[in-house]
């Protein structure tokens, strides 16, 4: 199979598996300039199987680092409300989302963090409707890979340019299967073998998760009436989607009050531009009291202090094991979308509503009685390994072995 199969395949896959576009049916695509090409693939695809409307944001590594390095702080601080509102439009007459993600991951890293964080608390409180449609599966979402230079180059070190890109692309079309010869029915499959995971863990509704690890001791309770999801899931109008494309978790809410003890990261977090590695974060009663890193100090702190208290607290928490594809390749990606699905991760901030029963017609007040965290960012760090060893407590106070030095202790058949 040559490139521009495979290219077309893993268009194919996104509209089909990934959002899974209806007719008559409109999609946002986020992606970087430098994927033109795919991007005119995708929306090839899409008005194929019957798109009324292909709507692009571009974004562009050069131009996001002028203006953040030229810009004035009162630009930084606001996020424009003509953009907002033409999302949130969208969002509300049924849009899809596809997401095709790449980036350098040290795009900003010479860039005062201070200004980091500006951006970033502005568009988080501008699009925190807009992003409730996708947090709460009101549409149909997914993200992807694209490999941009900087990015290859960075996985890939030894390689340069084009042959960089070539290598990140194999890799790519490996962990989302869009190498095998039908990659739409391969996830199909995929997706039935992670049901079997998180209908397990439903049914068991464990009241506690505890974690321990080299420099990981870790308490996580788990709120009442908890939802693991993962692999595909239904957005409001019933339509099957796959959030991220490739996906090899599953994952509910932690209790937002009740996280106590040390974890330490094992992957570096890509954030802002920056880069977060060897980090260790201590909750008390959920929340971050002290953290330390070895390289990227000051990004972790901007990411806990970008609003009063949410950022500070967990939203997700995630079960990968360490036998994945995509840890097995044995490359650190730095993207979260794949460092991720090579390792357990938990997700500072924001808690997905579908993660607890009925959370989707909660108020704010009846969030946080539940446990459920609010914030204006979301973001994944990576603390699986194959030391990591992972108990549930039972609602009776029984201990049970969930992972076992990085791998399930369960057999779902």
């Amino acid at each position: 199979m040559n490139k521009q199969e495979s290219l077309e395949k893993y268009a194919k896959l996104a509209i089909q598996t990934g959002v899974n576009l209806q007719k008559d049916q409109g999609i946002i695509i986020n992606a970087p300039i430098e994927a033109i090409e795919f991007v005119r693939l995708v929306a090839k695809e899409a008005y194929a199987v019957g798109a009324k409307n292909v709507h692009i944001e571009w974004n562009d590594g050069e131009l996001t680092y002028q203006k953040m390095k030229n810009a004035s702080m009162d630009v930084l601080e606001n996020f424009p409300a003509w953009r907002a509102q033409g999302l949130e439009e969208m969002a509300k007459d049924g849009y899809a989302v596809l997401s095709v993600y790449g980036e350098d991951p040290d795009l900003l890293s010479g860039i005062d963090s201070n200004r980091i964080a500006a951006v970033s608390k502005a568009s988080g409180v501008a699009l925190t409707e807009y992003r409730n449609y996708v947090m709460n599966d009101k549409v149909c979402w997914s993200v992807i890979g694209y490999p941009v230079t900087p990015w290859a180059e960075k996985v890939f070190p030894e390689l340069k340019g084009a042959e960089a890109v070539d290598k990140l692309w194999e890799e790519i079309f490996k962990t989302t299967r869009v190498d095998l010869d039908d990659p739409v029915q391969a996830w199909a499959e995929h997706n039935a073998t992670l049901k079997q995971a998180r209908e397990y863990l439903n049914k068991k509704q464990y009241k506690q998760l505890i974690y321990k690890a080299d420099g990981t001791d870790l308490t996580i309770d788990l709120p009442e009436n908890h939802i693991w999801a993962g692999g595909s899931t239904n957005a409001e109008s019933g339509t099957e989607f796959n959030p991220n494309l490739p996906t090899e978790e599953v994952f509910t809410m932690p209790h937002k009050y009740g996280v106590n003890g040390v974890v330490s990261s094992t992957k570096p977090l890509s954030y802002g531009g920056n880069l977060i590695e060897n980090f260790t974060l201590t909750f008390k009663d959920g929340k971050v009291v002290d953290f330390t890193a070895e390289k990227g100090q000051d990004a972790l702190k901007n990411l806990l202090d970008t609003d009063e208290d949410g950022a500070r607290r967990l939203g997700e928490v995630a079960l990968v094991p360490h036998e994945s594809p995509i840890s097995q390749s044995g490359i650190i990606f730095y993207n979260t979308l794949f460092d991720e699905n090579a390792s357990c991760h938990l997700a500072l901030g924001k808690a997905y509503p579908t993660n607890i029963k009925n959370g989707s017609t909660m108020s704010k007040e009846e969030m946080d009685e539940k446990g459920v965290n609010d914030s204006i960012v979301h973001e994944d760090f990576m603390i699986g390994s194959e030391k990591l060893n992972i108990d549930g407590v039972t609602q009776d106070g029984t201990k049970e072995a969930i992972f076992r030095d990085g791998s399930w202790a369960i057999d779902f058949n």
